[in-house]
């Protein structure tokens, strides 16, 4: 087969060499070529490919090449873990800090909101006999009534401290007429289901 192929392409120089005058000289040159490649696929159709035997030396290095790609395939999930493990610890550091200066500005806040009403409560909102009782007094008895700055603040640091459960019951020390004007005027609510509970308006929210 082979020394056919070798007479085509001899013949194929040999006709190269000519001067091709007419269509005819063209159709069969382009004919010879074709019997050529047609010959050549032939030969390659019959021949059997080569298998290589499965030693020991071919498995072992299968095996390396197949461990090295699954080794590369792991190295790729690991840093794509890793990239989103650093991500969400930066994610999770931000909001943390977030919520810290959050609370700070809370915290400030209701500093300022004490001293403020402090100052004017105790102007304008004495106690019933027109004294004003210092805090450094709560202690020396639970029937003794309270201002209303005590009272307030009392209700700020129970809504700050504890959000998930603001009420406060209501003591004989907090004034009649000082819860009836929380409630009136909205800046305090009673319990839906105990009425002798009473909690903050949460107007910072």
């Amino acid at each position: 087969m082979w020394k056919d192929m070798e007479e085509c392409q001899n013949k194929l120089l040999l006709i190269g060499t000519e001067t091709l005058s007419n269509s005819n000289a063209q159709l069969s040159l382009l004919i010879m070529q074709v019997k050529c490649l047609t010959a050549e696929l032939s030969q390659w159709h019959k021949e059997t490919p080569e298998i290589t035997p499965l030693t020991e030396d071919v498995l072992i290095t299968l095996g390396k090449e197949e461990f090295q790609k699954l080794r590369h395939d792991l190295e790729m999930v690991l840093s794509t873990i890793q990239s989103k493990s650093e991500k969400l610890k930066e994610d999770l550091e931000r909001i943390f800090n977030e919520l810290k200066t959050k609370i700070l500005n809370i915290k400030e806040f209701k500093e300022k909101l004490l001293i403020t009403l402090g100052e004017f409560l105790e102007d304008h909102f004495p106690l019933p006999d027109g004294t004003v009782k210092k805090k450094k007094n709560i202690q020396e008895s639970t029937a003794q009534l309270i201002t209303l700055h005590e009272v307030l603040e009392i209700l700020i640091n129970r809504l700050f401290d504890v959000p998930h459960d603001p009420y406060v019951k209501i003591s004989d020390s907090f004034w009649p007429p000082y819860i009836e004007l929380l409630l009136r005027n909205g800046i305090a609510l009673r319990h839906p289901e105990d009425p002798t509970r009473i909690r903050l308006e949460a107007f910072h929210q």
